[in-house]
């Protein structure tokens, strides 16, 4: 590397935030570099990055790596439940062994080295138009860019502010693992010129992560066992391969750490500024033309479409992260989509009963459109998982089925009281529908916890109804002054128990069954 080359190292330069214990002593930086949250991963209570996608990209850049330093990337020799037990009871990572990864793989985690750029491809400066670059907005995915909506501020793509070199690190990741598809820069290899790109491995997800008192119990209960077949010699990470990625050969998937590094569909290079503190300007294009199988994510809730076809649950930012609890803590939950519980929760629990569980995501569509992050997080509950708590963990599907069922009574009843109360041509999305759903679904997730916290499921569908009726009374209360409203809201009223009575079928010699109202 050239003498005056900028250069930006992240295992020495502070770009990670981090919130630090109480009672940590010495100097407590707002930021770090990997090599020190690493080394202080016990004293090191969250990762503190604002931005969901860019921390679930890191988390599992993190996982890579902490797989490689304690060892625990293949499932021998012996036990590797009983390794990572020992490794837990001895409450943090190995100095000598961070940092002996840091200084094998220091030159390849250099942000702007002129031939090996951290998760970036140099060769796209001479591959794609010089003149045509994507530019910094388009690169930090918060601002608006071309024709898009600003989310947070408004920039000009003529005067752009310079991002630092910090903030370009995470929105580097999340274009690796998030990147939209569609149009981008124009890159030529061989006989092969495009300009558009496959959407990221994680686009539009929701992701789910186990996390301790520390950084240190986060990281390694993340660590899902790998396969007995899996060599650490054939799973490598990017920054572990020899050459630079050839676009037209998918990359071999071999294990745990190729499975959380080396999946993107995107390819990028940062041009830093003469300072190497900030970056003017960036490439970003697509790196394989073919789809690489996004199939065994650990930390993806996996459904099964009608077709038979397994997909990841979409990121939903009005949906709270009680209601996919079950399908966290359960080995087969209920529901029609057959939801598979994420890899890592079959053990992570072995680290520590006390874990509280991350969701993570961006809900947006498979192009350009981004809606909304998601960031939620749960009170500890990894003591509930099936196999430490069979007699619990079955009541949590119950009693979030039970919730879904009144709120999904109550999208009904209300849309449909609107509907006949102005006359709609039919039943949909309405101003009572957006009340209602603001109140119950809030009320309804604070039910759902104090009973599970209580261990009180016997009369929750009695609550659940109450409350729904309560919200029912609430949003339709205006209309009930004119005899139109009241009798459409009188009317729509039964949706909330399930419609109205079905008559029952007379068959010869026969009476017909008394019929009971539901819930009472």
């Amino acid at each position: 590397m050239p003498p005056d080359a900028p250069t930006y190292n992240l295992f020495d330069e502070p770009w990670i935030p981090v919130r630090w214990a109480p009672e940590t002593d010495g100097p407590l930086p707002e930021a770090v570099g990997l090599r020190e949250l690493l080394l202080r991963s016990h004293e090191i209570t969250q990762v503190a990055i604002a931005l969901p996608p860019a921390l679930s990209g890191l988390y599992r850049i993190l996982y890579a790596i902490t797989a490689r330093i304690t060892k625990l990337d293949e499932a021998g020799p012996g036990s590797w439940a009983h390794r990572r037990r020992d490794l837990t009871d001895e409450g943090q990572l190995d100095g000598d062994a961070v940092q002996e990864f840091a200084q094998s793989n220091r030159l390849r985690f250099d942000l702007f080295d002129p031939e090996r750029p951290f998760l970036q491809d140099p060769r796209l400066a001479h591959e794609c138009d010089g003149a045509n670059t994507a530019g910094v907005n388009k690169l930090i995915t918060t601002r608006p860019s071309g024709n898009n909506h600003a989310w947070f501020r408004h920039v000009c793509d003529n005067a752009p502010d310079l991002p630092s070199a910090a903030e370009a690190a995470l929105h580097l990741m999340v274009w690796h693992y998030y990147g939209p598809s569609g149009r981008c820069s124009s890159r030529t290899v061989s006989t092969t010129k495009a300009a558009n790109a496959l959407a990221g491995p994680l686009r539009s997800t929701l992701s789910y992560h186990p996390e301790g008192n520390t950084l240190f119990e986060t990281l390694l209960a993340g660590l899902p066992e790998p396969g007995s077949t899996v060599r650490r010699s054939r799973d490598l990470c990017p920054w572990e391969r020899d050459d630079l990625p050839d676009p037209s050969v998918l990359p071999e998937l071999g294990g745990l750490c190729s499975d959380l590094t080396a999946r993107s569909q995107h390819a990028l290079l940062l041009v830093p500024d003469d300072s190497g503190q900030h970056v003017r300007d960036a490439f970003i294009t697509w790196s394989h033309r073919d789809k690489i199988s996004r199939l065994g994510d650990a930390y993806l809730i996996w459904q099964t479409s009608k077709e038979g076809n397994p997909y990841p649950r979409p990121a939903d930012s009005h949906r709270a992260l009680w209601r996919d609890l079950d399908a966290l803590l359960l080995k087969k939950p209920s529901g029609t989509a057959l939801p598979l519980q994420p890899k890592v929760f079959t053990t992570a629990h072995e680290v520590s009963e006390d874990l509280r569980i991350r969701a993570l995501g961006f809900e947006q569509d498979g192009q350009a459109k981004d809606v909304q992050f998601v960031d939620a997080s749960t009170p500890p509950v990894l003591g509930l998982t099936e196999d430490l708590n069979p007699r619990i963990a079955p009541q949590i599907g119950k009693l979030r089925i039970v919730g879904e069922t009144y709120g999904a009574r109550l999208d009904r009843a209300v849309k449909k009281a609107w509907a006949v109360y102005t006359d709609a041509a039919k039943i949909a999305d309405c101003t009572w529908s957006v009340d209602a759903a603001a109140r119950y679904w809030p009320a309804a997730e604070a039910e759902f916890w104090r009973r599970l916290d209580a261990a009180d499921f016997a009369t929750a569908a009695v609550s659940f109804r109450r409350l729904a009726e309560q919200v029912y009374d609430d949003v339709t209360a205006k209309a009930l002054g004119t005899m139109r409203g009241a009798k459409a809201c009188s009317q729509a009223r039964t949706e909330l128990y399930g419609g109205p009575a079905k008559a029952p079928v007379k068959t010869a010699g026969t009476r017909p069954a008394a019929t009971t109202p539901e819930d009472t």
